[in-house]
């Protein structure tokens, strides 16, 4: 038999990860390190032995089955295999429940075992995200009922009782425009709550309780007349008869998920607090899910990264391996340094969501993660899709061949950029933050980041910051022109707090004698860091014409 190239090999996915043991080091006390360490390196285990699994099986998508052989409505769905372990995962090492407890470093250890777990999971850390945003909108609420009714089984550490929850907001006219939400909540003679309507996207059908949004009968129009309830999905082992599948969506990719399409028949409904103002309630859960959404994404990267690095090693062409040829190595280091920006800037926001809950930062510093999280958000999900695309090059064809697993990759990654706020609406949400304290503790946090670093990065960020700052400035009078150049402001400050935490990250790895931070820095900065855009309403109106 003639040649065959050797399959890339993922390497242990913790053990082998510097930036998240430099991230644990820098950050966490010894104890809570060495008490994090089993999780963490159990995580890895499960991750490198679900990779091999994947290579060893063909993949298989949730299979719905509305109705059994006699006629009842069932609407049972098949899930994958990792989707059958995900609850012994996710309450064993404590995925989710970790973010709940009572320390300011609870969130930073949730999303470290996020990171590891989330590419193994087939995207079962897409319901735990919900789940993890109901628990956070439970406890702000204040509703104490649901709280000792829901939160023990969200944040349950046993399999038996753990339950997931769904977050139904979005209806046919689209995901963002909930104001025009049709679901109606009617109240009986009982004084039971229940909800009619159809939700169009739910990706944790397959849970016990879910958040849904919906119109109190006789309320009035628009968002603000809205209500948040509480629903329970399961009669014991089924369904409730109120709640249809209608049937499972067809996606692009995360196809292990099954995301349903959903009618309410009458399902009995518990309002969260008032009867109004509903999408303000679903404020609370925005930080949660969108972090979740930004370390996915970072971990994504990370596992394309780590399959082509190591084929670059194994793959010969033209008489050396490609990790040697100049050109092909400048582009792995290319995507590196775009990497390590995105790892600081996503676990930046983790951390500074985790102090904030705990009560221990200032006023600022509670601005400055209203603005971090919108930011982190929407350029870790664009920058995904564009290192997964760069990722498939590096495998030349067989980076396209389905059976390789490459191209699930770059499929699964364009979800980043959709789910909880497409990049618009983010940049949008970003230039709200900014406009009040947001900016200032932008500004303020970036020089902390720096003391001590580059000198010549800190030049480069400041002149960034500067720019944008004119940019806004320019463009205050003109509300139009303001919102047009958004996504431009957006990803330039987000590129400046990823600098400016690399430099931070710099100064501290090379007191310890590793200038590789150091190296992504410069080629970081070599990418640029603004990203404003001309917006010019004449030649939009033309090219749109």
């Amino acid at each position: 038999m003639g040649f065959l190239q050797d399959a890339p090999q993922l390497a242990h996915p913790y053990r082998n990860d510097r930036l998240l043991h430099a991230l644990l080091e820098r950050t966490l006390p010894a104890a809570r390190r060495a008490a994090l360490q089993a999780d963490l390196d159990a995580l890895g285990d499960y991750a490198l032995l679900a990779w091999q699994r994947a290579a060893a099986t063909t993949r298989r998508k949730p299979v719905l089955t509305q109705w059994d052989a006699w006629g009842r409505r069932v609407d049972r769905i098949e899930l994958t295999a990792a989707w059958q372990e995900g609850p012994d995962v996710a309450t064993y090492h404590a995925v989710l429940a970790s973010g709940h407890e009572n320390h300011e470093h609870a969130r930073l250890e949730e999303f470290a075992r996020v990171y590891l777990y989330h590419v193994a999971s087939e995207f079962y850390t897409c319901p735990l995200a919900m789940t993890d945003g109901a628990a956070t909108a439970l406890k702000a609420s204040g509703n104490q009922a649901l709280i000792e009714r829901a939160l023990p089984h969200f944040l349950s550490r046993d399999p038996a009782t753990f339950w997931l929850s769904g977050q139904w907001m979005t209806e046919t006219h689209g995901g963002s425009d909930v104001g025009q939400t049709e679901t109606e909540a009617r109240r009986g003679a009982d004084g039971q709550w229940r909800l009619y309507g159809r939700k169009w996207f739910s990706s944790a059908v397959v849970g016990e309780a879910a958040l849904a949004l919906a119109r109190p009968e006789g309320a009035g129009t628009g968002s603000g007349a809205l209500a948040l309830f509480y629903v329970e999905t399961m009669d014991g082992a089924a369904r409730k008869p109120e709640l249809a599948i209608d049937r499972l969506k067809d996606k692009l990719g995360t196809h292990e998920l099954p995301t349903a399409e959903i009618h309410l028949d009458g399902l009995p409904a518990w309002p969260l607090g008032e009867l109004a103002n509903g999408v303000r309630q679903v404020a609370p859960m925005l930080n949660v899910t969108r972090t979740w959404n930004a370390v996915g994404a970072v971990a994504h990267m990370a596992r394309a990264i780590a399959l082509a690095r190591d084929y670059a090693e194994r793959r010969q062409a033209f008489g050396r391996p490609l990790i040697e040829q100049p050109l092909h190595a400048q582009t792995l280091a290319d995507m590196q340094a775009e990497f390590e920006g995105a790892f600081a800037l996503a676990f930046e926001v983790a951390q500074l969501l985790g102090r904030v809950e705990h009560g221990s930062t200032t006023p600022r510093e509670a601005a400055l993660l209203r603005l971090l999280t919108p930011l982190a958000k929407l350029w870790t999900g664009k920058l995904a899709v564009r290192l997964c695309s760069e990722a498939l090059e590096c495998f030349g064809g067989a980076g396209y061949i389905e059976d390789t697993g490459l191209p699930q990759l770059l499929r699964d990654a364009q979800v980043y950029a959709i789910w909880e706020g497409t990049t618009n609406v983010l940049a949008l949400d970003a230039l709200r933050a900014a406009a009040g304290d947001g900016f200032g503790a932008l500004r303020g946090a970036v020089a902390a980041w720096q003391q001590g670093g580059d000198p010549h990065a800190a030049f480069a960020i400041d002149a960034a910051l500067d720019a944008a700052a004119s940019h806004l400035d320019a463009s205050s009078a003109d509300r139009a022109a303001l919102e047009a150049g958004a996504r431009g402001v957006a990803l330039t400050l987000a590129r400046c707090a990823a600098a400016a935490l690399l430099a931070r990250q710099a100064a501290w790895a090379q007191a310890r004698g590793d200038a590789r931070p150091a190296a992504a820095l410069r080629r970081f900065l070599g990418h640029g860091l603004l990203r404003l855009a001309d917006t010019g309403a004449d030649d939009t109106a033309l090219l749109l014409a």
